[in-house]
């Protein structure tokens, strides 16, 4: 039996070389193509598919969110990521949103085939470098919940007093913002570095970040 797969990408040319390069494997058969993410949506739900090889980058849709609502569905078809975008950016988010495979386009044309047999099986295609993004991104999830737990162990003021260092008010300009004196916000920065090991400001803006509290600067 054939694979059903339908291509999406904004570029035509792209998507005629793909058909190019599935040519060849005669159990898999190109039965619709798209440009975006919505079309693609829409195509899969008049015309069943197997695997959707599907572009991130689009102007009408972007392939993650045509990926979450393609795979959520019970009987919807295995999605295949084909991007010009680097692992590193993009691999986690797409395997959260249920896509079964990752590909770069670099590599289109000797692994393309492999891979839509590979995920068109129930398998998860990815690259070998794979490992080692998903494996940073679990030391980071680990990292984050560790610093969150240590976080946790401050009272509410201790908290506020964090935060305020940590987005450059002065001890009296904090005093003055939580009607305490400068004193006791010393003594509340001293209790904060005890409990989380902090030294410099520049430890309290890194944690705050890696926490959520603050908003990395933008260029």
């Amino acid at each position: 039996m054939s694979i059903r797969v339908v291509l999406v990408d904004d570029h035509a040319i792209v998507r005629t070389g793909l058909k190019a390069v599935l040519a060849d494997a005669p159990d898999i058969d190109v039965v619709g193509e798209a440009s975006g993410g919505n079309e693609a949506v829409a195509l899969v739900e008049r015309s069943p598919a197997d695997v959707v090889v599907m572009d991130l980058s689009m102007a009408d849709g972007d392939g993650l969110t045509a990926t979450r609502e393609l795979t959520h569905k019970g009987d919807g078809p295995r999605v295949l990521v084909l991007t010009m975008h680097a692992e590193e950016a993009y691999l986690e988010a797409v395997l959260e949103a249920g896509a079964s495979g990752y590909l770069g386009k670099s590599t289109a044309d000797r692994d393309l085939v492999e891979a839509i047999h590979a995920v068109a099986r129930g398998e998860l295609y990815v690259q070998p470098t794979a490992a080692r993004v998903l494996a940073q991104g679990a030391r980071r999830r680990d990292e984050k919940a560790t610093e969150q737990a240590r976080y946790e162990r401050l009272t509410d003021r201790e908290r506020a007093v964090m935060r305020l260092i940590a987005e450059g008010y002065t001890a009296p300009e904090i005093g003055e913002q939580l009607a305490i004196s400068p004193k006791t916000v010393d003594t509340y920065k001293q209790r904060i570095n005890d409990k989380l090991g902090l030294t410099h400001r520049a430890d309290y803006v890194k944690l705050a970040l890696k926490l959520g509290l603050l908003q990395a600067p933008t260029a």
